[in-house]
Parts: C-alpha cells; sequence; structure tokens
C-alpha cells in the first residue's frame, strides 16, 4: 500500500515552488472561471434585452393568421430575429418572420407544449446543427401569441474564443510559475543556504563560527538568533569540559606528585632501617623520625584532598553567629606564637567614613572553619614573604563595589563570583608589605596543588591545597575569598562574607548584645595590639593551618 501513495517532493525549494504553482493556479483557473461565467452572462443578458425590447408590430399578426407575411424577405426584421405566430387555439401558424435560409430553434407547434412563460427568455437547440437559441414568449392581439428568437452564434464564438485564450494563457502562466518561482524561492531561502554552509564548517570543527543573518525582523533572523546562542553555550559547555578534564589530568598529576616524595622517603629509610646490625642508634632514630615525618605529610595532605572532596559535595556548615573581631584577634595572637620574623598587627578595616577604631564585625556561620581560612592567609604570608615583613589584618564592615571589595576588577583575583552590588559585607583581610605576585600567578593562587616555584620545592610552601581549600570554604558561607596584589606592593587576601545580625538586620552589633566576657565564636575579645612580642596563650585551641 504505501508503494502505491506518491512520494512526496524531497527538498524545501522543491516544495515551496511547487505548493506556489499549484496555489497560483488554482488561483488563475478560479478568476478565469468567474470571468468566463460574468462574460457569457453578460452576453446572454443583451440577448435578452434585445428579444425584450422588441415587440412584432400588429399587422403583423393579422397578416401571419390571412398567411401573407412574407417569410423569405431578409429585409423585413433586423439582424438575425425570428418570428413565430400561434392562433388563438394555440397552434404555430406556417407564416414566420426573418430569413429560413438557415435552421431556426427547435421550438413545438402548440403553445402549451413549449413551455415558456410569457415574458422569460429561455435556450432551446437549432433545428439541425449545434447551434443555440435564445426564445422570448410574447402575447399579441385577439389571444395570438409570438415566439421571438435570436441566435446564441455570436455568444458562443466569443465565449469559444475566450476558453481558448484562458487556456493558452494558463499554460503560459505555470510555465512562468515554475521559472520564475525557482528563482524567487531560490533568492528568499538564500540566508538558508548560508546557514547550511556554515553550520556544514562548524561540523567541521570551527566551532567559533556563528550563522549569519540575524536580523530579529525575520524568521530566518531569529532562528539563527537562537541557533547562535544555543552554539555558544555549547562552546562554552566543550570548554568547559576541556577545562575540566585538564584541571583533572593536573590534579591527578600533582597528587601523584606529592605523594612520591614523602613516599620514596619512607621507602628509602624504611629500606636503612632494616638494616638494623648496620645503624647505630641514632641512626635508626633518625631513619625513625624522618619516616614518621614523611607519614605525617602524607597525612596531611591526604586529610586536604578529603577535605577538598567533602568542600566538593557541597557540606553542611555550622550556622552560628561569628565575631569576626574576636576570631581576628585569636589568630593574630597564635600566628605571634610561630616567632618574631613577622611582626603582626590587628587593625580596623580603611573606609572612607571609618572611625579608625575596632569596632565588633558578626557574620553567620562555622567558627572552626572560618578561623582554619584566617589561619592559612596569615602562614602563607608568613612562608612567602622575607623575614621582618609586615603584616596587618584588617577587621570591618563595608558594602560591596569596586572600590571595596566583593566586585570583580583589574588587578583583583578569586576563584568565585562578585556578590551584588551594594550589599552589606564583613571582611577580614590580611595584608602583608611583601614583594607581592605578578599577574600571571595572581590569577591561579586558587587553583589547587598550584605554587608559584617552578620547581614545585616544599622550601616555600605546602602542597598548594590551603588557599583552594579557604576559597571552598568562603564560598559555601555565600562569599567569597579575593586576593588584590601587584609586583612591589605586597598580597592583601580578603575574606567577604555576608554581614548579618542576630535579629535579621544587617551591619554590627553592641558587645552588650552577646553576653558578659564572650563572643559569639566562643572566645574572649581581645583589644587591638601589636603582637610581635605577645607570647601570652590563646583561649581558643589553634587549629592547624592548611598548606597555602
Amino acid at each position: 500500500m504505501k508503494r502505491l501513495l506518491p512520494r512526496p517532493p524531497g527538498s524545501l525549494r522543491r516544495r515551496l515552488v511547487l505548493g506556489a504553482t499549484v496555489l497560483a493556479t488554482v488561483a488563475v483557473v478560479v478568476s478565469q472561471v468567474f470571468g468566463f461565467a460574468v462574460l457569457r452572462s453578460w452576453l446572454v443578458d443583451r440577448v435578452d434585452q434585445q428579444l425584450v425590447d422588441f415587440h412584432p408590430p400588429t399587422p403583423a399578426y393579422f397578416g401571419a393568421r390571412q398567411g401573407a407575411v412574407p417569410g423569405d424577405r431578409p429585409g423585413v426584421l433586423p439582424s438575425d430575429f425570428r418570428v413565430y405566430f400561434y392562433d388563438a387555439s394555440g397552434r404555430r401558424i406556417d407564416a414566420s418572420l426573418g430569413a429560413v435560409d438557415t435552421p431556426g430553434p427547435r421550438i413545438a407547434d402548440s403553445v402549451a407544449r413549449l413551455g415558456l412563460r410569457d415574458g422569460h427568455p429561455e435556450t432551446v437547440d437549432s433545428v439541425s446543427g449545434d447551434s443555440r437559441w435564445r426564445v422570448l414568449l410574447s402575447s399579441g392581439p385577439d389571444n395570438m401569441h409570438a415566439v421571438v428568437a435570436l441566435p446564441l452564434d455570436t455568444v458562443d464564438g466569443a465565449t469559444s474564443k475566450l476558453l481558448w485564450l484562458d487556456a493558452v494563457l494558463l499554460a503560459a502562466t505555470v510555465a512562468a510559475l515554475l521559472a520564475l518561482g525557482r528563482w524567487v524561492v531560490r533568492l528568499g531561502l538564500l540566508p538558508l543556504t548560508r546557514m547550511e554552509h556554515t553550520a556544514e564548517r562548524i561540523s567541521a570543527g570551527q566551532l567559533d563560527l556563528r550563522l549569519p543573518d540575524t536580523d530579529p525582523r525575520t524568521e530566518i533572523g531569529r532562528l539563527s538568533r537562537v541557533l547562535n546562542s544555543m552554539l555558544e553555550r555549547l562552546r562554552q559547555a566543550l570548554a568547559e569540559r576541556e577545562a575540566s578534564e585538564a584541571r583533572m589530568r593536573r590534579f591527578v598529576a600533582d597528587a601523584g606528585h606529592e605523594l612520591r616524595t614523602p613516599l620514596t622517603a619512607i621507602q628509602g629509610y624504611a629500606q636503612l632501617a632494616l638494616r638494623r646490625a648496620r645503624l647505630s642508634a641514632d641512626e635508626e632514630s633518625e631513619a625513625h623520625q624522618l619516616i614518621a615525618q614523611n607519614a605525617e605529610r602524607m597525612g596531611l595532605l591526604v586529610d586536604d584532598l578529603q577535605l577538598l572532596a567533602q568542600l566538593d559535595r557541597e557540606p553542611s556548615y555550622a550556622s552560628a553567629p561569628v565575631d569576626l573581631l574576636s576570631l581576628a584577634a585569636d589568630a593574630v595572637r597564635t600566628a605571634a606564637l610561630h616567632g618574631t620574623s613577622h611582626p603582626v598587627d590587628l587593625g580596623p578595616l580603611p573606609t572612607p567614613a571609618g572611625t579608625g577604631e575596632l569596632e565588633v564585625v558578626e557574620a553567620t556561620g562555622d567558627p572552626h572553619r572560618l578561623r582554619q581560612i584566617v589561619e592559612n592567609l596569615l602562614s602563607n604570608a608568613r612562608l612567602h614573604t622575607p623575614p621582618g615583613t609586615p603584616i596587618h589584618v584588617r577587621v570591618g564592615e563595608t558594602r560591596v563595589s569596586v572600590g571595596t571589595c566583593g566586585a570583580n576588577r583589574a588587578g583583583r583575583t578569586s576563584a568565585s563570583p562578585p556578590l551584588p552590588h551594594g550589599t552589606p559585607v564583613s571582611v577580614l583581610e590580611v595584608a602583608d608589605e611583601g614583594p607581592g605576585l605578578a599577574a600571571r600567578n595572581a590569577e591561579h593562587v586558587f587553583e589547587r596543588f598550584y605554587r608559584a616555584d617552578p620547581s614545585r620545592s616544599r622550601a616555600y610552601g605546602g602542597s598548594g591545597l590551603g588557599l583552594a581549600i579557604a576559597a571552598a570554604i568562603a564560598e559555601g558561607h555565600g562569599g567569597r575569598l579575593e586576593l588584590d596584589t601587584a609586583p612591589g606592593q605586597g598580597c592583601v587576601f580578603r575574606l567577604v562574607l555576608p554581614a548579618q545580625t542576630p535579629n535579621g538586620r544587617t551591619g554590627g552589633t553592641s558587645a552588650d548584645d552577646r553576653g558578659p566576657g564572650r563572643t559569639l565564636s566562643g572566645c574572649p575579645p581581645r583589644p587591638q595590639a601589636r603582637t610581635s612580642g605577645d607570647r601570652r596563650s590563646a583561649p581558643c585551641t589553634p587549629r592547624r593551618p592548611a598548606d597555602g
């Protein structure tokens, strides 16, 4: 059954040409039929009007009844009129008016069998031949009747010629439509043809190409805009996939590199320790210590990797009010315990409307994770700056803008998206007066296992996971960790968190709202102090800073 059905035309161009041709042909045929019907009706009406306007004279009725009507005289009636008379009894009289050299209309011998109504023209056939006549029954004197007839040869001839003319015009129209339609459709589909060629080049690998003809006023233009948007998203997805695969390969290679060094050391010292007979007690103790140190190094690295994996799974953080000022004070005191090579001070965040005094700065989050960020930033500042370089810890509140924090700008790096402009934020920043970082190094500081040292030596840093962990924790708290730096201008690492209060308002609160002698982080408040020589024990147990 399917084989009996005609196959539809294949290409869109062919379907459009054939469809337009068929519709145009139907329109032409309908218009020709309508014109033919109107013209024929008009011609027939003219004949009928002539029949109605013609009235046989009264003497002709009496002459026909007496047989004195000369039917063979062509000049008696105008044109092709024929008049046939019927007597009072309804029988047709042999006498008639008009030429008799051509066959007349086929009419009945009695009025009763005519089937005509008085004053209503009708069409009848000829006595012989293919011609037709238009006849009209009219009343005369003494109950006599007359049938006036006119031939339709002129009407039929004109309409026949019109039919032939219409057929020729229809054939010419169809041929012109097929020829011109192909050109018009090809011109109209030219944008689609360009789209096809561009799509072929894109599928061949030229992913940067885009479809032309993006005029939103046209259907093809709107289609091109939608497809271009889709192609751009696909290109970005492919680029992100390639970047993700590259990061994964680099992550695996870096993790292998970081684990290989301690594993090699453990293996070497373990083999050395197996030869107990050849080792002195001091050498054996040293081998055991080195094995323990490298095992601890591996353990710290594995802990960092597990923490990163946990952060990638979007862990749930403890949500509690945190006093960033107390957090910073505890971190500064803990940093002082590591030595006096880098003087560290605590001060207010410099703002145009600042009071120059330390104030309580509150945020909501996990106190332990936030403290881990601060300790990591201080550890990085000590490791990557020369001895004696001052380190400044500043705490305050401000609003997100390009000139303050939380927004992207030239010279600023962050692994997290910018915060909405004008958002009130709590800020804790760690600034040093060291050599700073070049732009090519600053843009990678938050990547995993990244170290600016090309030799990958651990002399000036850890595994390269600390800042990646800190950035992930900051983003998990709804904020971000950012870096402002330039060569010779030091580094400013800034923790930006949404500012919140216990009653839901933004901004700081007074110390009386926290209870006597305690902060929201659970640690006693500390005044502003320079702690390079402060050796008092910290009231909060310091956590191990993640390697930076």
